[in-house]
């Protein structure tokens, strides 16, 4: 489980990618190298295939599972819903709609962002099963409080996420991927104004924002939120997930032989966003 230190930084807890299909993302994400957990299904409609990593933090590809449930939560102001939904609705089925912090109390965190004029909408509690990748069954449990840039309806948004129950399953099988990935480096992103989002992102993430080549840089206690400088994009846009790899060389080996387009840029390796994969992924090698 991912920590978060009381008074420090937070911690990246997860990521969420919008897609259209499960089925097109567990394809797409095993032929990346990547282990897929089996389907989560929440109360609300939404449904995933997670991929977990060594350091606990985790990509949640997201797809809609049922429509009535899910018009039944916006109805109610299920704010993870509402804003899946309106994400969608700008930039269709695939993307990278969510970067999520890790969070001791969310009901805080919550009150924080409603007093910085940030929240994006009430708090929001609920449970679901999870499955180890050998069966074994435990619930997991998440209190959760979002924030968004003002104004901003069907861009990205963000929250803090606090794991009021941790499945106490192994998921050791599931954290081992053939790609050699073990971590998330970095989040990366752009803005028009870098250093507003970055304050921004700051504020939410509890840190404080440096300045960085062509942007400006969020450090979390476990990565770093990198926000560069593009010119008329008013809110922020989430745009790549860089992760450690332990070796590139054979990283780049799994790519070729699994015929998937990719670019080799300095050390590292960039492959393009693709339907079930709605980030760019970057592979860094670093122990």
């Amino acid at each position: 489980m991912t920590k978060t230190l009381q008074n420090g930084p937070r911690a990246l807890d997860h990521v969420v990618l919008p897609t259209a299909s499960l089925a097109v993302a567990r394809e797409r994400l095993t032929s990346l190298g990547f282990t897929v957990a089996p389907r989560g299904i929440h109360p609300f409609g939404t449904v995933n295939c997670c991929i977990y990593l060594a350091d606990g933090t985790f990509l949640e590809p997201l797809a809609l599972g049922d429509v009535v449930a899910a018009d039944q939560a916006v109805a109610v102001g299920n704010v993870f819903v509402a804003r899946d939904r309106s994400f969608r609705a700008a930039h269709g089925d695939d993307g990278f709609s969510a970067v999520v912090f890790a969070s001791e109390d969310a009901d805080a965190d919550h009150r924080r962002y409603v007093e910085a004029g940030v929240s994006a909408g009430p708090r929001l509690d609920f449970s679901r099963p999870f499955v180890d990748a050998g069966g074994l069954a435990d619930v997991a449990s998440f209190r959760l409080a979002f924030a968004a840039e003002p104004s901003n309806a069907g861009d990205a948004f963000f929250f803090a996420c606090e794991r009021a129950n941790a499945p106490n399953v192994d998921r050791s099988a599931l954290q081992a991927h053939a790609n050699g990935a073990s971590r998330v480096v970095a989040v990366e992103a752009r803005a028009g104004d870098a250093a507003s989002a970055a304050a921004f992102l700051a504020m939410v993430a509890r840190s404080v924002a440096g300045v960085a080549s062509g942007g400006a840089k969020v450090p979390l206690a476990n990565a770093d939120v990198m926000v560069r400088a593009s010119a008329g994009r008013k809110h922020i846009q989430l745009d790549a997930i860089v992760f450690a790899v332990g070796d590139l060389a054979a990283a780049r080996a799994l790519l070729v032989r699994n015929g998937i387009a990719h670019d080799l840029s300095g050390q590292r390796l960039v492959i393009p966003p693709a339907p079930g994969q709605g980030a760019a992924f970057i592979f860094e090698e670093k122990s």
